[in-house]
């Protein structure tokens, strides 16, 4: 699923705050390279037993990640289930009460970008 309309497409940060950022938010930097990172925010369905994840996607426009002051711009915000043992899903219907906690982390993810 991906989200549109959030806000947070196309807003750029230096790495040190996106990562405090994001940590603030509840989201971790898992996947990345030189140019470009994943932060995910892990989504637990407690009723049905799933496990979803938030994913913000990066790119850098200026440097390259293993400097702080890198900049990078958001290109992509989307939810999947876990599979097992290592994958994500995004064609299965999500749960009103993930969407509505993956509404908060994305709107808290931007009130912190935009400070």
């Amino acid at each position: 699923m991906i989200f549109e309309n959030t806000g947070l497409v196309g807003l750029q940060s230096d790495l040190l705050y996106l990562d405090e950022s994001a940590e603030k938010a509840g989201f971790i930097r898992w996947q990345w390279e030189y140019y470009r990172a994943t932060y995910d925010c892990k989504i637990e369905d407690r009723q049905n037993g799933g496990e979803y994840y938030l994913r913000v996607n990066t790119r850098a426009v200026e440097g390259k990640l293993e400097k702080p002051d890198a900049i990078l711009a958001i290109e992509a915000i989307y939810l999947g289930k876990a599979t097992f043992p290592h994958g994500l899903e995004y064609e299965s219907p999500v749960p009103q009460s993930v969407l509505a906690i993956a509404g908060e982390r994305i709107l808290e993810l931007k009130q912190l970008l935009e400070a």
